[in-house]
């Protein structure tokens, strides 16, 4: 019972970690449409500035994984926060656009280095129940993740984007209050493991198990991102405000983190299989509810979009467990495909969506896109769901 007290300590600080650098990555979507109006660009311009943020923060979390499984430095979650927390606070206050977009690309490469060893690590120092520990720590980062909206929008809107830098200062001090209490890792008896790169990515895609779950994830990944990108952009249209926009997405990403808290227990009482059912089938009906009442009903459009999120989010931290399971040797490459390259693919994907919502519809595009998952759940009952603690 010590000793899990003790494995305890690392994982606070871990999620405290997640917690403080999701904030920076849910910044830029709530306030993108008026920086795209300020720089004077196109929905679809920045739709593809934000899939850059996407790609960077994500498509090579499976490298920055492969590191972090092969080094017995901490190094990564320290600086990829401190380089999250000041670029991407810098990057809104920058009137010069090819700055700008450095500074998105340079914070998100800070996120990529974050997530994977943080992810590796919450599972090396969980000694019981490995579900639920991830289900906190991805519950911390998408809380982050909801509360970034609502700050960046309440800044932008009484403060004015030049005054986004100061919010920095929150994640270089949590940066270094983690050098000082995450342990060591000469501090455990594991030997330094001997990892091959091209040996564990072919190990990863060749296994199928793993290839249903990236699959999984990165649908519901593509609709988390369409949802969170594009419709700022409708509510700007309608007159809706920075602050109004930020409080929807912060609903909407907070009930998702409020899912990964409770979709463990409830996996114990449902089942495996159902958790996945229900988060892949249900997005497509309560999208077509928010086409229905989105001008009609505008309040009951809004309630509906936060239980979107509830819904794509709850299979989450199963999704990782399960694919952590399946090859434990690779913990934080998978990490880095589950919780990162899927979204980098789907990052890639939102340019062309950017376009084709434009010349046709937002919503209706995103109709097509949650009805996805919901035919793609048959591949459900391929998966081993017999016990994954």
């Amino acid at each position: 019972m010590i000793y899990q007290k003790e494995e305890r300590k690392p994982q606070i600080w871990f999620c405290g970690g997640h917690f403080i650098n999701d904030i920076y990555t849910g910044f830029l979507n709530p306030i993108m449409p008026f920086i795209a109006e300020q720089v004077r660009i196109s929905m679809p311009v920045a739709t593809i500035i934000l899939s850059c943020s996407h790609i960077f923060s994500s498509l090579l979390q499976p490298f920055f994984g492969f590191f972090a499984d092969s080094m017995r430095k901490r190094a990564l979650i320290f600086w990829g926060l401190i380089c999250t927390a000041i670029f991407i606070s810098i990057a809104p206050a920058v009137n010069n656009l090819a700055i700008m977009i450095l500074c998105i690309i340079f914070g998100s490469l800070g996120s990529s280095l974050f997530h994977p060893q943080s992810l590796g690590l919450i599972s090396k120092f969980s000694t019981s129940d490995t579900v639920r520990n991830m289900g906190i720590f991805i519950a911390f980062g998408t809380l982050g993740f909801s509360l970034g909206p609502l700050l960046s929008s309440t800044i932008a809107q009484y403060f004015g984007l030049d005054k986004m830098p100061f919010l920095a200062i929150l994640g270089i001090f949590w940066a270094l209050l983690m050098f000082k209490m995450v342990p060591k890792f000469s501090a455990t008896a594991e030997k330094k493991p001997e990892l091959n790169f091209i040996k564990a990515i072919k190990d990863i895609l060749s296994n199928r198990q793993l290839n249903i779950l990236n699959i999984i994830a990165l649908l519901k990944s593509l609709v988390q991102t369409s949802c969170s990108i594009l419709l700022p952009f409708l509510w700007k249209s309608m007159g809706y405000s920075k602050f109004q926009i930020g409080l929807a997405l912060f609903c909407f990403i907070f009930l998702g983190g409020i899912s990964s808290l409770i979709s463990p227990k409830l996996e114990k009482k449902i089942g495996t299989a159902n958790v996945f059912y229900f988060s892949m089938i249900m997005t497509f009906p309560m999208m077509i509810l928010f086409m229905i009442t989105y001008k009609s009903h505008p309040t009951i459009s809004f309630i509906i979009y936060a239980l979107t999120g509830f819904v794509t989010m709850f299979a989450t931290p199963i999704t990782m467990s399960m694919a952590q399971k399946v090859l434990p040797q690779y913990k934080s490459i998978i990490g880095g495909f589950i919780n990162g390259f899927s979204w980098g693919i789907v990052a890639i994907a939102m340019s062309m969506i950017g376009y084709i919502a434009q010349a046709t519809s937002i919503v209706p595009v995103l109709v097509v896109i949650s009805l996805i998952p919901a035919i793609c759940s048959v591949m459900v009952k391929y998966l081993k769901t017999d016990n994954i603690q």
